[in-house]
């Protein structure tokens, strides 16, 4: 076919779409592949190490599994049991809210002070770090122990110092009233990671905001709720789900503190007969799911209970989130 212009005849030119959205393919596909060669080693971790963990507890949940015999499927009845007639799980997950209740905010208050009282040192800044920070070196374990032997209600240097004001040392790890609370203690004694976090956020905080605030007259408690605490908003989201999802996974400091309290030392490959003394008080969740699956061998129920677990986690995650980041955002707008 031919075209005309302007009187003059011209052969026509072959159309050159289709091979430029060839090549043009051809460089988006390589740009793809490039990207997925860079992102591989990642998403291998996450599908073996995250995905299919997470896909095979699922399925677990609904089998009868011992870990000897393959598993048969049972459906609902591990979460008929956990909801029904497992009294002793409830019992655990009331202890666990209990300590995210208490011990997140306790670990939270103290960070916080103790990075404040830190900002304020003039001179030796450096030393005093470091000796807030070396309790969060010990190793659970050895800081549980130790924190035993120290609230020991007989012998411990803490109810003798108490003795010497003429008051009288409660029994501490050996109470069920007072095991809880002497678990919040060893949790604030040791805040140095958490301090450091919020070290650096308070030394973000720009001067000149606190310099405008004081010419204008405010007061120290004002300064530091409309200037510090928004400053730091993000830290504060950051320390509170972080915190909350550990301790909804607290396991190593119960479970040795129940165990040294007892006096018994832990038997049947680790699992100590006294998980939760003194009478269950410091027996928390993810306790409750080590016994099911390794004393008793009940590993199907054992991945219910884990199921069970990560729901709470990731919705109670969800929830702060969304509060926290209204508050970080100073509310929302419309």
């Amino acid at each position: 076919m031919a075209a005309t212009i302007t009187g003059v005849t011209r052969p026509a030119v072959p159309s050159r779409g289709v091979p430029h959205r060839r090549r043009a393919d051809r460089r988006r596909w390589r740009h793809r592949l490039t990207v997925l060669s860079f992102l591989a080693p990642a998403l291998i971790g996450i599908s073996v190490f995250l995905i299919y963990p997470l896909l095979s507890a699922i399925y677990f949940s609904f089998t009868r599994f011992d870990l000897l015999t393959a598993p048969v499927w049972v459906g609902l009845r591990n979460y008929e049991h956990l909801f029904g007639s497992d009294q002793t799980a409830w019992k655990a997950a009331a202890n666990t809210l209990w300590l995210v209740v208490f011990l997140v905010p306790a670990r939270m208050l103290a960070a916080l002070g103790t990075a404040m009282l830190l900002t304020t040192v003039k001179r030796g800044g450096s030393v005093f770090r470091i000796i807030f920070y070396l309790p969060a070196l010990a190793p659970p374990v050895a800081a549980t122990i130790a924190f035993v032997f120290l609230f020991n209600p007989a012998t411990g240097p803490v109810n003798e110092l108490l003795a010497v004001f003429g008051v009288d040392g409660p029994l501490w790890f050996d109470s069920p009233e007072w095991a809880k609370p002497s678990l919040v203690l060893l949790g604030t004694w040791a805040v140095g990671d958490l301090m450091v976090i919020f070290l650096a956020g308070l030394l973000d905080v720009p001067k000149p905001l606190y310099e405008a605030a004081s010419i204008d007259g405010a007061s120290s408690w004002q300064k530091f709720r409309f200037i510090t605490l928004p400053s730091i908003s993000p830290v504060l989201m950051f320390a509170g789900i972080t915190g909350v999802i550990q301790t909804l996974q607290f396991f190593t400091q119960a479970a040795v503190a129940a165990s040294v309290a007892s006096g018994q030392a832990t038997t049947g490959g680790g699992i100590s007969s006294t998980f939760g003394y003194p009478d269950q008080a410091l027996l928390t969740y993810p306790m409750h799911l080590y016994v099911s699956g390794f004393r008793f061998y009940d590993m199907g129920y054992a991945n219910a209970l884990a199921v069970m677990l990560f729901l709470v986690a990731f919705a109670v995650t969800l929830v702060l989130l969304r509060r926290f980041r209204v508050f970080v955002t100073g509310g929302e707008r419309g």
